[in-house]
């Protein structure tokens, strides 16, 4: 399983981006996804899940109401739309298959990982 990370960039506070996450023709139509962001000297941080239909998504508070990961699955694609970014959102993001259905927090629940976007907010 492959999965190809894109979309990162360099934004102003407040601005938008939207990544997206395309896996290869291999990966499971019936797995969760998440998304994972780390920032230099921090630790991966878990900052969106969708289930396997698309029915069910997580988020923790830090970024409730600002992100929305969504999926397309005949184009096996997952998308973390981000708004009202600020500079505290800027690392490397990753998206990753789920063993389960679901896209929990944890992220020793992956199996399959991208090679990360960088995204960088600018204040």
């Amino acid at each position: 399983v492959q999965l190809q990370a894109s979309g990162g960039g360099l934004v102003q506070a407040g601005g938008s981006l939207r990544l997206s996450c395309v896996g290869s023709r291999r990966t499971s139509s019936n797995n969760g996804v998440g998304w994972f962001r780390q920032a230099p000297g921090k630790e991966r941080e878990f900052v969106a899940g969708i289930s396997w239909n698309g029915a069910s998504t997580t988020y923790p508070d830090s970024v409730k109401g600002r992100f929305t990961i969504s999926r397309d699955r005949a184009k096996n694609t997952v998308y973390l739309q981000m708004s009202s970014l600020k500079p505290e959102d800027t690392a490397v993001y990753y998206c990753a298959v789920s063993r389960t259905s679901f896209g929990p927090t944890d992220y020793s629940q992956y199996i399959y990982w991208g090679q990360g976007t960088l995204v960088t907010v600018s204040s």
